[in-house]
């Protein structure tokens, strides 16, 4: 954050972008970036953020997570296959993690 704190006062004291990235060993595109957090956030706008993604794309939805954990809590030797094919469809829960179990002929 020191050197984030530096760059922000040379670039306020009128030094040029340009330069400054090249002294700094960053590119433009993050010197911008840098610069843009302190002018919305302050100083503050100069610590770490955090990396982690603000949603799961294949998380599945917070209803049928726990749905999904009362059926095999209530049928503990059912497998994947026959949670999700004999129940979801049955309950009307429209989520289909699976196709429906193969019957036998």
């Amino acid at each position: 954050m020191d050197e984030r704190l530096q760059f922000v006062a040379r670039r306020i004291a009128g030094e040029p972008m340009a330069d400054l990235c090249r002294e700094f060993g960053i590119s433009r595109k993050t010197g911008y970036k840098i610069f843009d957090r302190y002018q919305e956030c302050g100083v503050q706008g100069l610590t770490d953020r955090s990396r982690r993604p603000y949603r799961y794309a294949h998380q599945l939805p917070f209803q049928v997570e726990n749905f999904i954990l009362n059926v095999k809590r209530e049928h503990a030797s059912w497998g994947p296959r026959s949670s999700a094919g004999r129940h979801c469809c049955d309950n009307n829960v429209s989520y289909s993690l699976f196709p429906p179990p193969c019957t036998r002929r």
